[in-house]
């Protein structure tokens, strides 16, 4: 259980002239206000807003965010008003208490009216001041910890939202280990037995991995202080969830997935990241496709780093992320590290960027007054992860990254994915295996004669058109099977002087195949047919 000692220790580490007076008459103050209050974990409600603060001072944010971390369920659940705050506090940390408590009742479940409402009203308190939702991510991440002692139909409800709402949000302000935890304590909840199986199997070779990746750093550190490179290395295996998202958008099982492990290596210049990705590459054969350069290129949260997947020792697959310490922090921060933003704030051209989708955001609940498409402009850019695509009639369809326009035909009607001949996008005639951006409009061509190929299976990303596409070759297959063992029995029956269609119609066919252990006729002719 955390302490406001503990707290203190924190903040002193990295703001040595923090105004302590404030903390601790927050502390007072909270504990006084929730005094005799028990939460489902049977604890007392103070070690709620006591967790919220360690978290928001591991982020390292300023003493105004820690003191409204100590507050911020104080003016929802009990007898404190906002005067009150801003006569104790001051009009900053009273705004930003508010504006928490706001975002608290908001519900993200209710009708598409409600939901949009909602997400103007969030939009509106981040572009405000961005520590409201700093300070609610983290009060979100404390409950998810503990969400065990919530009724099961509550887990579900919360965990949901969490996934859907909070993690895409942590993922967007650029807060990596944030959004790593909201979404493995999530699937814990809404998807348990796929959770539990899926720690076990990581669990039966921990320390085998473990030993494996303590001889790959080993190999690293060495090679670099060989090449005069000062490096942090470090590994651990990746995040179960996203794990099982590699599992479930790649069709595959978990024995199949073999780069398991990721490795990062921090160093201090942007040459010296190319320089360890040349001696990496020198060291273990890459992977085709598999490097990808975000520095040249950032994420859209301005992410950057040099990522790489080799053969490494023992004929292990391994991702290595290559960064300097400065995109470290900026990886893990994120947009924490820059909680400055507020109205009348001038901001230098690198800021400017961090916060330039959060004023886009802005415009957009402004602009469009229509809920349906705010909605669906907040989910594209909300979900950089996910292709957000419209159909002719203006509906947005989300796809795995990489998808194509045979997951789209395939997302409308199992018919349309069969006889697709060809598809449009934003207007042009496009192959089939063109992969779909965000905002694209895609039309897909039909025809009575079109069906599926098993080269598609190549290139399809979605789990539904990868299984109604081997549905339908199995099917065509077995028609094709039925026919042929028909036309072989056909031609034996002649040479005896025998008519088919007799033994067909007098049973002496069925008599056969249950002789075979077979069901139908049918199945009879598909064996023959298969040549067994």
């Amino acid at each position: 259980m955390i302490r406001i000692g503990d707290i203190i220790e924190r903040i002193e580490s990295y703001n040595p002239d923090y105004d302590e007076e404030l903390i601790q008459k927050a502390y007072i103050f909270s504990a006084k206000a929730h005094q005799g209050q028990i939460r489902l974990s049977g604890e007392p409600y103070l070690i709620h807003p006591l967790e919220v603060a360690g978290i928001l001072a591991e982020m390292q944010l300023d003493e105004q965010t820690i003191a409204t971390g100590l507050l911020h369920d104080t003016i929802e659940d009990t007898y404190a008003t906002y005067e009150q705050l801003k006569d104790l506090f001051g009009k900053e940390v009273a705004d930003l208490v508010e504006g928490v408590t706001k975002i608290s009742k908001m519900s993200f479940e209710s009708s598409e009216d409600t939901q949009a409402e909602n997400f103007r009203k969030m939009i509106l308190a981040m572009t405000k001041d961005i520590r409201v939702i700093l300070v609610k991510l983290a009060d979100r991440l404390h409950n998810m910890r503990t969400l065990e002692f919530q009724k099961p139909e509550g887990r579900q409800r919360i965990a949901q939202e969490t996934i859907e709402i909070y993690a895409p949000i942590a993922n967007r302000l650029g807060i990596e280990w944030m959004k790593s935890e909201l979404e493995d304590l999530s699937f814990k909840y809404i998807m348990t037995d796929a959770y539990l199986t899926l720690e076990r199997e990581i669990a039966k070779s921990e320390k085998e991995r473990n030993r494996y990746i303590e001889y790959v750093k080993r190999i690293l550190e060495e090679k670099l202080m060989e090449n005069g490179i000062p490096a942090r290395v470090s590994g651990r295996p990746k995040h179960l969830y996203s794990i099982f998202r590699k599992m479930q958008s790649q069709n595959i099982d978990f024995n199949d997935i073999y780069d398991i492990t990721a490795f990062r290596v921090i160093v201090n210049t942007i040459p010296e990241c190319y320089e360890v990705l040349g001696i990496i590459h020198n060291l273990w054969t890459p992977i085709p496709g598999k490097f990808k350069d975000y520095i040249a290129l950032p994420k859209a949260n301005l992410y950057q780093s040099l990522h790489t997947t080799v053969i490494g020792p023992k004929g292990e697959r391994i991702e290595i992320q290559i960064r300097t310490h400065e995109m470290h922090e900026v990886a893990e921060m994120g947009i924490a590290a820059h909680w400055k933003y507020k109205e009348g704030i001038n901001l230098d051209e690198k800021d400017d960027k961090r916060f330039r989708w959060l004023r886009q955001l802005f415009e957009y609940q402004k602009d469009l007054k229509n809920n349906a498409e705010f909605l669906e402009t907040i989910k594209i850019d909300l979900f950089p992860d996910e292709v957000f695509v419209f159909t002719p009639t203006g509906e947005v369809k989300e796809f795995p990254r990489g998808s194509t326009p045979i997951d789209f035909a395939y997302s409308i009607h199992t018919e349309v994915g069969n006889h697709c001949k060809g598809a449009k996008v934003n207007g042009k005639i496009v192959p089939l295996k063109y992969v779909l951006h965000n905002g694209d409009s895609v039309e897909i061509i039909t025809h009575p004669q079109a069906h599926p190929s098993k080269d598609w299976l190549k290139i399809v990303k979605t789990s539904r058109a990868r299984t109604k596409i081997r549905q339908w070759i199995k099917t065509q297959e077995r028609e094709q099977s039925i026919q042929l063992g028909k036309d072989l029995l056909e031609k034996e029956t002649k040479r005896y002087a025998v008519s088919f269609n007799k033994l067909y119609k007098n049973g002496s066919l069925k008599e056969v195949a249950e002789a075979f252990s077979l069901r139908t006729v049918d199945d009879l002719l598909a064996t023959i047919g298969y040549g067994k």
